[in-house]
């Protein structure tokens, strides 16, 4: 059994489908086999997002593959997890979320030096179509651009 010495899990769709105004880093409360199967790199959260449930925040529909070593301790792939923050950052996150078109979501897990998980959230707005547009053209432009100057 091999585990990863750094994790970094990232949410490229998250950029694309959202404006991000504000970032924050998370804890997660997880449990043992949970974490275990984070270090083996056997986690996604593209389709997860963040809600509040009486003034906690949860992260939803993130998904860790049971542990392979786990016995009947094993855990749910898909159970909601409490996210760790100080009360000024949950304060700041519920104002951002109700205001409209707000939301939260996590653009990257990766383990801290201490060997934590950590989860970067983002406060983010929806795009709408057009702008989703204008992100592929910038994205087509700087490629070109990497390539001119690159055969210079």
């Amino acid at each position: 059994m091999k585990f990863q010495t750094s994790i970094e899990v990232k949410n490229k769709k998250a950029y694309f489908e959202y404006e991000i105004s504000d970032k924050y880093t998370s804890g997660i409360v997880l449990t043992g086999t949970e974490i275990k199967s984070i270090r083996q790199g056997k986690v996604a959260i593209k389709e997860s997002f963040c809600e509040f449930k009486s003034g906690e925040l949860f992260i939803v529909n993130m998904h860790i593959d049971p542990y392979e070593m786990g016995t009947y301790n094993n855990h749910e792939p898909r159970r909601k997890r409490k996210l760790l923050l100080n009360r000024q950052e949950l304060n700041k996150l519920f104002k951002g979320v109700k205001t409209k078109g707000m939301t939260i979501v996590p653009l990257k897990l990766f383990l801290s030096e201490k060997g934590l998980a950590k989860i970067l959230l983002g406060l983010a707005k929806g795009k709408k179509i057009h702008d989703k547009r204008e992100s592929i053209k910038e994205k087509d432009l700087k490629r070109e651009l990497d390539r001119k100057l690159k055969n210079y």
